[in-house]
């Protein structure tokens, strides 16, 4: 496997034995998901308090605390998640042992207050993970939580947005959650940038009214019909979207309704026309961007524009100038691949840098 080789690399200036993935006794002192000093961000399922669930890339979960050493502990078969201690450099670890389900995630550390942020980096939505605490030294506390970003995006897509085999350069490979990674994607990438906080809705395969290869008339399962889902795939508990409220919505969704044959273009501009009401409804004051992936060309990319520039127009007419399009640069293969022809870390990085430029000027965040 050819794999991204700066992505493997930890500064032991940072940590030591920062990655231990054994099963570890539950000695010293373990503080519940429910504490109030730790710091959530995205969809997440707090219906069990002391092992809330997520299902989407990105979510993300903060904490300052004391001591010299940290653990986690997770549902096993959680995945991949994302840590960066004291704005170090930021590494993996993994939750995919069938019955280990904690983690050292740093030792050694100075004996002194110390900063995690942990993002959740894959898509979850058949693991269906958990956080089920964190372990610190004997006698430690967690600390009031690092400030929150005032600012806040919500990016709604697909594998483009999951981060879909950033972590290898075999465009031949098959997709495996080993690759795959969001906290490389031009979304996350664009929230660091801009200083905001992000939360994601996306899943690989997702259209805006038919999935990928899916029927001409449309999926029962296409993103306007699972947005109102805390997880995807549970249909049963909806997420309150009082509990976030974006400055700017940025949609990337499109590619997979038109990347095969046959797909019908009024039902696109429907689809998208409808979106936008949704959104709207949830959002009254935030600035909605409908984003073109860089996988499209040709016919197909026009059709997506040709929709999206549709909503725009009609939302105008109507008095609405909270509504934009903008294209992400197409992807000619000079940066490389990602599994399956998607994009490679570098073109994500292009289009991170597209992106923040745009949204910096858009919402004058300079």
């Amino acid at each position: 496997m050819n794999r991204l080789k700066r992505l493997l690399f930890v500064p032991l200036v940072c940590f030591l034995n920062s990655v231990m993935a054994q099963t570890l006794a539950p000695e010293g002192t373990w503080i519940a998901p429910s504490d109030e000093n730790i710091q959530y961000i995205g969809r997440i399922s707090f219906q069990n308090p002391d092992a809330p669930a997520f299902t989407y890339p990105g979510v993300q979960i903060n904490a300052r605390f004391e001591g010299t050493s940290l653990r986690m502990k997770a549902k096993p078969m959680s995945g991949y998640f994302m840590v960066q201690i004291d704005g170090c450099t930021p590494y993996k670890v993994s939750f995919n042992a069938p019955k280990d389900s904690i983690v050292t995630l740093a030792t050694a550390l100075r004996d002194e207050a110390h900063e995690v942020r942990i993002m959740y980096a894959i898509e979850g939505y058949q693991r269906l993970p958990e956080f089920r605490g964190f372990g610190l030294d004997e006698g430690r506390k967690l600390l009031p939580p690092p400030a929150m970003p005032v600012r806040k995006i919500e990016f709604i897509g697909d594998s483009m947005t999951c981060g879909y085999g950033v972590e290898t350069t075999d465009e031949k490979e098959d997709f495996s959650d080993e690759t795959e990674n969001h906290y490389y994607t031009y979304a996350a990438l664009t929230a660091r940038a801009l200083k905001a906080q992000h939360v994601v809705v996306a899943r690989s395969g997702i259209g805006i009214y038919r999935n990928y290869n899916g029927p001409k008339t449309g999926n029962a399962d296409c993103m306007p019909r699972v947005y109102d889902r805390t997880l995807f795939g549970v249909e049963s508990e909806k997420w309150d979207f009082s509990q976030y409220t974006p400055d700017v919505v940025c949609v990337n969704l499109g590619t997979n309704d038109v990347s095969t044959d046959p797909y019908d273009k009024t039902m696109l501009e429907n689809a998208y026309r409808d979106f936008y009401y949704t959104l709207r409804a949830k959002y009254p004051e935030a600035k909605i961007v409908f984003l073109s992936g860089c996988a499209l060309a040709g016919a197909r990319l026009e059709h997506i524009q040709f929709a999206m520039d549709g909503v725009v127009r009609q939302a105008r007419l109507k008095g609405d100038t909270n509504v934009y399009r903008f294209d992400l640069s197409h992807q000619t293969g000079d940066l490389g691949y990602g599994a399956k022809w998607h994009p490679s870390l570098w073109q994500q990085e292009k289009m991170a840098g597209e992106l923040t430029a745009y949204l910096r000027g858009l919402m004058k965040w300079f």
